[in-house]
């Protein structure tokens, strides 16, 4: 699982900062403030990928995909690649659960089917 959402998170790190340039051009904006929060969310990108597997890692990361969709508030095309980022998120913690249930269930068989050396 780690794998599959750290992946994720690090396309999610590209897009925001991608996501803040664009702000920029929006006058009501201040550069200092798209910035902040733009620097902000990429940096919990960073961290949550070292914290997926952690209890909370996998709430923290659904709390940063509600962010991203709510950033579409100030760059509209954000509502739909927020949306997108929200789907790879559920897939990533989905299949990457059941890749890690498959991998323990492999290694347990094969643990049990090798003879012991004595």
């Amino acid at each position: 699982m780690r794998t599959l959402c750290s992946s994720t998170l690090i396309g999610e790190f590209f897009v925001i900062g991608f996501a803040g340039l664009v702000a920029m051009k929006d006058p009501d904006l201040s550069v200092a403030t798209v910035w902040t929060v733009s620097g902000i969310a990429m940096f919990l990108c960073l961290v949550l990928c070292g914290m997926v597997t952690r209890p909370g890692g996998v709430a923290l990361g659904w709390a940063l995909q509600v962010a991203l969709i709510a950033s579409g508030f100030a760059v509209p095309t954000m509502f739909f690649l927020g949306a997108i980022f929200a789907a790879l998120w559920w897939a990533s913690v989905h299949y990457g659960r059941k890749i890690d249930e498959a991998k323990a269930r492999f290694a347990a068989e094969s643990a049990s089917s090798t003879p012991d050396a004595a």
